[in-house]
């Protein structure tokens, strides 16, 4: 595998681009106001355990939609428990890995959308920026193909009106 082609300068924006998304679905309204639209979040999955993540995991892969828009959906992921409770991460070498904390502390990783990024990770083609225009898109494209149109409509307004370069 390839190292990724220049710097990963939409990092900081991305993620504080993803935490407004992350706390519009976590409000008590399942209806919210964005762009001048009335939009009704899809309900997001939360994660008992590791084992509960891997299954989904599996399952978006093997999607038929998923398959079909991302050539890599064919290339199995393993999931485990990450040490720490900061983030969730991907590892693509040796082998693709997904790792989420599992301690208290780290239970709020173990939700729908910050699973669907770390997915975005493993979908998007190596030797990419990790957090560039292929990889923004390749995440709206993926929680507009996983949650539906609405999600997909609140993560591209809100990484465009962050700043975020989409491919």
């Amino acid at each position: 595998m390839s190292p990724p082609t220049g710097r990963d300068t939409q990092r900081s924006a991305l993620y504080a681009a993803e935490a407004m998304v992350l706390s519009l679905f976590e409000s008590a309204q399942p209806t919210v106001e964005l762009a001048g639209t009335s939009i009704t979040l899809p309900p997001e999955g939360r994660f008992g355990s590791v084992e509960s993540v891997r299954a989904y995991v599996d399952r978006v892969l093997a999607r038929p939609s998923v398959r079909e828009r991302f050539p890599r959906a064919d290339l199995p992921v393993a999931v485990r428990a990450r040490r720490g409770d900061r983030s969730a991460h991907y590892e693509s070498a040796p082998s693709p890995v997904i790792a989420v904390p599992e301690s208290a502390e780290g239970r709020w990783a173990l939700r729908e959308l910050v699973v669907l990024h770390e997915v975005s990770h493993h979908l998007t083609e190596p030797g990419v920026v990790p957090h560039g225009p292929e990889f923004a898109t390749t995440l709206v494209d993926l929680v507009t193909d996983v949650l539906g149109p609405e999600a997909g409509f609140v993560y591209r307004v809100i990484l465009t009106d962050s700043g975020i370069a989409l491919s």
